[in-house]
């Protein structure tokens, strides 16, 4: 067919059509050309026969030429938009139409035609041979199918399905010996082998539908093992094989031995596998397509090696079709495809003897998705976007925005899916966001849809800012230096990050000037400035920031120039005058640019002008006050200028004292400081006093002078020279300056500068020091950070302070004011605490008088805080020790600080207890960040007194001395690290502040005679004591049953008994204890805790024996009618005796112990400095010495009683005897003694009080011997009967015979009498005989033996 020149571009059709006859037709192909323009079709309708059958199908080809390609898509379209098969019109019924569709397409290129293929379709093999195929179209290789040639075949054939062949690779055995010919192709018996068993296989295959050809391939041992391959049109029939292989066995000579049953068919690459998506995305619903050209195999699907049994439903679904009757198509679904279901997959295809299949491995890819999380939208209309894409590379079906919030503000998305990106643009106004909800969060998510399911998602959460309406105080504010203004910002927003202030120069206001409170419905910060200056002239802003949005409101403040009261320079301060003489009064103010001041001076209820005088830096205004008349004399008279400014604002200074004098007893005189009387102290201003200064300078402080004799004499200087002066006034100025933040660094340097130039004076003049020190704790209040280079400035300017040379002037600063030094030690705590320690901070500053240490913290493994400090010239040294333990508990990035100083410790001693000497450095450790815990810390000190009084590990309170501060050693203990002691004191405490070490005098040194008199009295006396107490042991086992013959003396006698135990008990363990710790053996502290508690306990049961005893004579002077039984009072007795010491002990140790704080560091006996578990013995002890006491009185009272008929001067002579005689018998019995103890217990007391202290209770038992045993004459006389002195004794016993009614002494002395009275033996309780039984005469004889 020739092709259509007119045509620019020409397809062809095929079209297939059925035709109802019985006849076999024969045609011939026919073409009929026609060109159809204009849209027009030519058509070639080429017939021939394809098969006869009782239904014929003709295949016709029908070429259409066109001058507009853009038709060709509306063939397609209209071609695919038929419903077939089409019947055929009235005149052919019998015809239909069964499928259209297009094979070729031919497009001009240049002056060629190039024609190709519709998918699907191929030029015949013969075609490609003998045309010009397109060579940069297809690549098809000689005697293969292609797809494009150069020209369409002007007689066809056109492009065809392709022919489709099955090749089936099979094996079997033949059960005889393999020889090695068989692998030589060449070799006879290759070529007899093939040619025998190929001739069976057509034989045996030629029955199977389509069969080709089979062909021999290979022979391979295992017997003989015949590879083979069996080409067929269509696939075989399932069963056909089998019966293929038995006539394949008897067609082949039985020499062969061929093994029907090993007949197996080998895998072969016939299956198509297919899997969609190619890119699998979680939850995809992902199908697998097997596909092959055996239809009539059955197929199964593995996953993991598990074959999968599934029905349509689940998350599994599989389905089998067969297509065209061509090819097998099997495909499994997964439907929402996770990670769990990623593995390999395969599908198998059998048939008879062959299994087909094929096997993919398949991965889940995430679905990642940028954006940005967190957006913040400020409410002001503005555009804002969020930005949302995929950095997985897919064909995205659609991109959603969602949103979910207690707000909803919706926005426009805009998406482009080739970039995978989308935006979605938010414009919200305060309508939307009130104010009520600003700070609310709402999520945003942009999702990600494949086109097979899966969805990937990504929040974006919004916070939405309401612009905050600021209202500020709206009246002007106009004020005078001096002055308090305030400004309130109101914000209807609550929810912010930050609120500042700043000035109009960009600088942040000092937190220090404002405050910041919330409200339900608004939130307010007030600026207060409580001394204005007039470096508050200027607009300020409030601003509260919210993430990255500012409201800002601003305010204007206009502050007029007036002095401060403090800044009035006054002469006189005070003076004296003669009453017929004028007096000049002037005040000066440090001049400034465009200050006019009207200053008038206030006399009474009268004022004066003043006159104005400008001197260099200084503008003084003067008055001169006239003379009075003498009647007024002597007058005192106060005198103040008044200074007033533009904005009618005034300021009055402090009050001119003036006296004036008849003038009589005037003798001092000086044209500069005045006239006085003799004695008459005034203070002048060293601005005005003769103090010698550079004209223009402005010096400080005051100087003092009394009237002696005939002169003015210097009493006390505390002037500060013209530069330390301008600094203080500088530094007062800066803690009221809205920026001192940023000025703060700068007037460090200054001031380190200038304290080194004025070395000489600060060394000279305690005034200059003073104010240095102010400077410092002013300065102190201000940094809330503190950088090196400031630290570097503050102790270089510590160091001239504290230099040996200003020793003096310390000592005279220490008299006019007693707190400056613990004043200079806070103001060093507070700046090493704001000390922030960067990277490149150095860790120690070196001066002679002041060394730095330091550390940070770091954020893993903290170290050990570890700094040692030496000072050569001081021969002072000391370290400080934290452990890892210690330093675990702080937050990272904290810093350590220690500041060591080698001569605070003679500044802060006199200004400490007088009786205290610090004799070691001073160390300050400071941690910047808060501690909630107790923190501690071992610090070594250099013993520079080594033989001189104990030293005691003391902290500097600052609150001791009405905070005036004061050494304390709550919380410290001296300890033992294990090295000599001798030129070192180990110290631990429990918290951070600064350290030393005091020796105490109230302790006698090792070496001084007191030390060694108290020893010598307290051995000895406890020796005679622990005798004394045994022999009255012994001597009241004698005489028992003869002195305990009544209840009283019974129970007098057992309260002695029990005294003298518990004592001897007692002193064996304190000399034990004492032992122990004098001879420096190691301290057992079981051993140790044990003589503790027994000390403790029988020291305590003899006070409580001492008590029973007082309260039984109480008793029974009182309560003469009551009786109590013996055994009830002896129960009592060892209750209070014993149980409560037993008590109080255990509890004692009970509590302490745990926390190891219920000894002493250093001895055996109860501890002091941590828990004061000392009071549990101190305060029951003198209590029972109280009670005592007033048992005591009441005795002498009832002694002291007259009784009838006694003569005056003899009643007072025997009274006088009485009373000398109950106290020298009461008071070692009740333990009176201890009383002597309140006064040791009293720091700096008196080394008598402690000589008589161990006097009377070293020798205590020895009185209870000689008092509470061998004076009582009824043991004297059981002592004499014991040794058969019968005669003395029986003398004795008719006088005692008289003994129920007869006291001791003679019937006839006024000190019997006294004693019938005291024991009621008149009036109503006469007794006349000796046997009387009655309660009242046992009362009385009881408590005559008591009392004896």
């Amino acid at each position: 067919m020739k092709s259509p020149r007119t045509a620019a571009f020409c397809f062809v059709l095929i079209v297939i059509c059925s035709c109802e006859t019985t006849l076999s037709v024969t045609t011939q192909s026919i073409v009929h050309p026609l060109i159809l323009h204009d849209h027009g079709l030519a058509e070639e309708e080429p017939l021939r026969q394809r098969r006869a059958v009782a239904e014929e199908e003709y295949t016709v080809d029908i070429e259409i030429s066109l001058e507009n390609i853009s038709f060709l898509e509306s063939v397609k379209a209209h071609l695919n938009s038929l419903s077939l098969p089409i019947q055929g019109n009235s005149t052919d019924p019998g015809t239909d139409i069964v499928s259209v569709a297009v094979t070729t397409v031919c497009t001009p290129a240049g002056n060629d035609l190039l024609c190709s293929c519709e998918k699907g379709y191929v030029w015949p093999r013969e075609r490609c041979l003998h045309s010009v195929t397109c060579q940069e179209h297809d690549s098809a290789l000689s005697g293969r199918h292609c797809s494009c040639l150069k020209g369409l075949p002007p007689q066809g054939p056109f492009c065809q399905l392709p022919e489709a062949y099955i090749t089936l690779k099979i094996r079997v055995r033949l059960n005889i010996g393999f020889q090695e010919d068989l692998k030589n192709t060449s070799s006879a018996l290759y070529r007899s082998y093939k040619t025998d068993l190929e001739r069976a296989f057509r034989e045996g295959y030629k029955t199977l539908p389509g069969f080709r050809s089979a062909i021999v391939t290979q022979f391979t041992k295992g017997s003989v093992v015949v590879n083979y391959e069996v080409q067929l049109s269509s696939a075989p029939q399932p069963g056909s094989f089998h019966k293929a292989n038995q006539q394949v066995t008897q067609n082949l000579n039985q020499t062969y031995k061929m093994d029907y049953n090993s007949f197996q068919g080998t895998p072969s690459n016939e299956t198509k596998f297919t899997v969609i998506p190619e890119v699998i995305f979680e939850g995809d619903n992902v199908t697998l397509e097997c596909e092959s050209e055996i239809v009539s195999s059955n197929t199964s699907w593995y996953y993991e090696g598990r074959r999968l049994d599934m029905k349509d439903g689940g998350r599994f679904s599989i389905h089998t079709s067969v297509l065209n009757n061509m090819s097998l198509v099997s495909r499994l679904i997964i439907y929402n495809f996770t990670k769990h279901d990623a593995g390999e997959y395969r599908c198998k295809l059998t048939l008879d003897i062959f299994e087909f299949g094929d096997f993919r491995k398949l991965d889940v890819t995430p679905i990642r998705i940028l954006a940005k999380e967190e957006r913040k939208v400020v409410c002001d209309s503005n555009p804002i976007s969020l930005n949302c894409c995929s950095e997985n590379i897919a064909n995205w079906s659609k991109i959603e925005w969602k949103q979910e919030g207690e707000i909803r503000i919706l926005g426009n998305p805009e998406t482009d899916l080739e970039s995978s990106c989308s935006t979605y643009t938010l414009k919200a106004d305060g309508t939307q966001c009130p104010s009520g909800s600003s700070g609310t969060t709402v999520t945003y998510t942009c999702e990600f849809v494949s086109p097979y399911g899966a969805t990937g998602s990504k929040n974006i959460a919004v916070t939405f800012i309401s612009v905050a309406n600021l209202t500020i105080t709206s009246d002007p504010i106009s004020v005078s230096e001096g002055q308090r203004f305030s400004i309130t910002c109101t914000s209807d927003v609550v929810n912010y990050d930050e609120v500042y202030w700043n000035t109009s120069a960009g600088i942040k206001i000092h937190p220090r000037f404002y405050t910041m409170e919330k409200y339900q419905d608004r939130a307010e910060s007030v600026l207060t400035v409580q001394t204005s200056t007039r470096e508050w002239n200027g607009t300020y802003h409030c601003i509260f920031r919210y993430k990255n949005s500012y409201s800002v409101a601003t305010k204007d403040v206009t502050v007029h120039p007036l002095p401060l009261e403090s800044d009035i320079m006054m002469d006189p301060l005070e003076a004296s005058g003669l009453c017929t003489s004028s007096h000049q009064f002037k005040c000066c103010v440090e001049k400034e640019e465009g200050e006019e001041y009207s200053v008038t001076f206030h006399v009474d209820s009268l004022s004066f002008p003043a006159e104005k005088e400008v001197n260099g830096k200084q503008a003084c205004y003067k008055y001169s006050l006239p003379a009075n008349a003498p009647r007024w004399c002597p007058q005192h008279i106060d005198v103040f200028c008044h200074f007033t400014n533009a904005a009618n604002s005034s300021v009055r200074s402090p009050p001119m004292k003036l006296t004036l004098l008849p003038g009589e007893n005037i003798t001092c005189r000086d044209p500069v400081i005045g006239i006085g009387e003799p004695g008459k102290i005034i203070q002048k201003l060293c601005q005005f006093s003769s103090v010698s200064r550079s004209p223009g300078q402005i010096i400080g402080g005051t100087i003092t002078y009394r009237c002696v004799g005939s002169q003015w004499k210097e009493e006390k200087r505390g002037c500060i020279s013209a530069p330390i002066n301008g600094l203080l006034r500088l530094a007062k100025a800066l803690i009221k300056s809205p920026s001192q933040d940023q000025k703060l660094p700068i007037y460090l340097r200054d001031l380190s500068a200038s304290s080194v130039k004025e070395e000489q004076d600060i060394r000279s003049s305690p005034g200059s020091l003073g104010a240095v020190i102010s400077i410092l704790d002013l300065l102190a209040t201000v940094p809330t950070q503190v950088t090196s280079e400031m630290m570097r400035d503050i102790l270089a300017t510590i160091n001239v302070i504290l230099d040996k040379s200003t020793l003096n002037s310390w000592e005279k600063l220490r008299q006019q004011q007693n707190n400056q030094s613990s004043q200079f030690l806070h103001s060093v705590e507070r700046f090493t605490k704001a000390l922030q320690l960067g990277d490149h901070t150095p860790p120690f500053l070196f001066h002679p008088n002041v060394q730095m240490k330091s550390m940070v913290i770091k954020q893993d493994s903290p170290q050990a805080y570890q700094q040692k400090f030496v000072f050569t010239d001081s021969d002072l040294w000391g370290d400080v020790a934290i452990d890892e333990c210690q330093l675990e508990s702080l937050q990272a990035k904290s810093s350590i600080v220690t500041v060591a100083f080698p001569t605070l410790k003679a500044i802060l001693a006199k200004d400490a207890q007088k009786n205290m000497a610090s004799n070691s450095l001073v160390m300050t450790t400071t941690i910047s960040r808060s501690i909630s815990k107790p923190f501690r810390i071992a610090m070594t000190f250099k013993n520079s007194r080594r033989a001189g009084g104990t030293p005691q590990c003391v902290f500097w309170n600052f609150s001791l001395d009405n905070y005036a501060g004061g050494w304390d050693s709550s919380g410290c203990s001296v300890e033992e690290d294990g090295r000599d002691t001798r030129d070192r004191v180990f110290c631990k405490c429990n918290h951070l502040t600064s350290f030393s070490i005091l020796m105490s005098p109230d302790s006698p040194d090792p070496g001084s005679l007191l030390k060694v008199l108290l020893d010598i009295i307290s051995y000895i006396g406890l020796g005679f004591s622990i005798f004394s107490l045994a022999a009255c042991l012994v001597v009241e086992t004698m005489v028992w049953k003869s002195v305990t013959k009544n209840r009283t003396s019974y129970m007098r006698h057992i309260c002695i008994v029990n005294i003298a135990f518990c004592l001897l008990i007692a002193d064996v363990w304190f000399i034990v204890a004492g032992a122990i710790h004098d001879g420096y053996y190691p301290l057992n502290e079981t051993a140790c805790v044990a003589a503790t508690f027994f000390i403790h306990f029988f020291y305590l049961s003899v006070f409580f024996w001492m008590l029973t005893l007082g309260l039984m004579l109480f008793y029974r002077l009182i309560f003469i009618l009551h009786d109590a039984s013996k055994s009830t009072q002896k129960a009592l007795a060892f209750s209070l005796g014993y149980g409560c010491p037993l008590i109080i002990s255990s509890i004692t140790v009970g509590v302490t112990q745990p926390q190891e704080v219920y000894m002493r560091k250093n001895a055996c006996w109860l501890n002091w400095e941590d828990t004061r578990a000392l009071l549990a013995f101190a305060i029951p002890a003198l209590m029972i010495v109280v009670v005592n006491v007033s048992i005591t009185v009441v005795v002498i009272t009832k002694i002291l009683r007259p009784s009838i008929g006694d003569k005056p001067g003899k009643q007072e002579k025997s009274s006088l005897f009485q009373i000398s005689k109950s106290i020298g018998v009461l008071t070692p019995l009740l333990g009176l003694t201890w009383g002597f103890g309140l006064a040791t217990v009293i720091q700096g007391s008196n080394a008598v009080f402690h000589i008589i202290f161990t006097l009377l209770n070293a020798f205590q038992g020895l009185f209870i011997l000689l008092f509470g045993c061998l004076w009582d004459q009824k043991v004297q006389e059981a002592l004499l009967n014991k040794f058969s002195l019968s005669r003395w004794s029986s003398q004795h016993s008719k006088s005692t015979s008289l003994g129920s009614s007869t006291p001791v002494f003679s019937m006839s002395s006024p000190i019997s009498r006294r004693f019938n009275n005291l024991f009621g033996k008149t009036g109503t309780y006469n007794v006349s005989t000796p046997e009387t039984t009655s309660s009242s005469v046992e009362n009385s004889s009881s408590a005559y033996s008591l009392l004896n």
